[in-house]
């Protein structure tokens, strides 16, 4: 895993979701670069969650 966003609201997460579907390869892309520029695996953080 090397995104994720956390949410409140389980139809806040639907509805972003669905939003980021729809979104263009290099946006989904650019999206993780952001937050993840090294593409490291971020599965460890939901551990804790």
């Amino acid at each position: 895993m090397v995104w994720f966003e956390e949410f409140d609201l389980l139809t806040a997460a639907i509805t972003r979701e669905k939003t980021i579907k729809k979104w263009p390869r290099q946006w989904k892309l650019n999206l993780i670069e952001a937050m993840n520029p090294e593409w490291q695996d971020i599965s460890h953080y939901l551990h804790g969650l």
